[in-house]
């Protein structure tokens, strides 16, 4: 077990969110060590949230608790989640946010946080950040074993992510969401992208794929594959989302 606590949430920096649930594990652990991933998801979007979390987990030392918070159904039917899986602990609300990671290691653990004595003594019913998953990451952070939380959750919730398809000799995808530069990533994993083909956005002819954004000239559209290892619409020193003026759209990938 590690005492690195990474916080992702869709808080921004202008409340006091973020920063009192730091108080919170800290009051529990002072020995903790905490990272901002961000602060700045874009409110209530979990497909972005998961995504960005299963980029940057695995480049933690192993045993990272990682806290991630984008919780639109916070006091409602969901619960409150924690897991352990490829190495790592989660924690956070069951809406998906964390699919994108426990469905791609094996035999994950996954708990209900149930019991109370890792919750902060009043839970309200609109931050649970504050009184559920802190007080939960802390305590993890500190040696409580992950079954000590609560009884095995038998199906997490998924996003049921869509995946790639190929029609004859196309691959046809879709954008999952937009970063804060405006890129459009994609589902498909950059491996499927052959150096002999075409991408497209919608209606535009992207091109093929490029090694970098100076391979066009500036404020022209391209297609690279982005650091999460997906395939991304760009545009050179703009925005993919302003220059297509949407975000959610088809990309397809066809021969020369």
């Amino acid at each position: 077990m590690s005492n690195i606590i990474t916080l992702l949430t869709d808080f921004g920096s202008r409340d006091y969110y973020a920063g009192v649930m730091k108080g919170v594990i800290l009051g529990i652990n002072p020995d903790a060590v905490i990272v901002d991933i961000t602060h700045e998801i874009r409110k209530y979007h979990i497909y972005e949230a998961a995504f960005k979390l299963r980029s940057y987990y695995g480049y933690f030392p192993e045993g990272t608790i990682h806290v991630a918070v984008v919780d639109p159904g916070v006091g409602g039917p969901r619960v409150p989640l924690a897991a352990e899986a490829g190495g790592y602990y989660f924690v956070g609300p069951d809406n998906g946010i964390f699919s994108t990671v426990l469905e791609s290691v094996d035999n994950p653990t996954v708990v209900e946080i149930a019991k109370t004595e890792f919750m902060l003594e009043n839970v309200s019913r609109t931050f649970h950040g504050r009184d559920i998953f802190a007080p939960a990451a802390a305590h993890l952070s500190k040696g409580v074993s992950i079954r000590d939380l609560g009884g095995v959750l038998q199906k997490p919730v998924s996003l049921n992510v869509p995946m790639p398809t190929a029609k004859g000799d196309e691959i046809v995808g879709v954008v999952l969401y937009a970063d804060s530069f405006g890129n459009l990533v994609s589902n498909i994993p950059g491996n499927m992208v052959m150096p002999d083909k075409v991408v497209y956005a919608g209606q535009y002819r992207v091109g093929p794929v490029r090694s970098s954004y100076g391979d066009v000239a500036k404020g022209d559209l391209l297609a690279i594959i982005g650091s999460s290892g997906l395939l991304e619409i760009s545009v050179n020193r703009g925005s993919a989302r302003e220059v297509l003026n949407k975000e959610r759209i088809f990309v397809r990938i066809r021969g020369k």
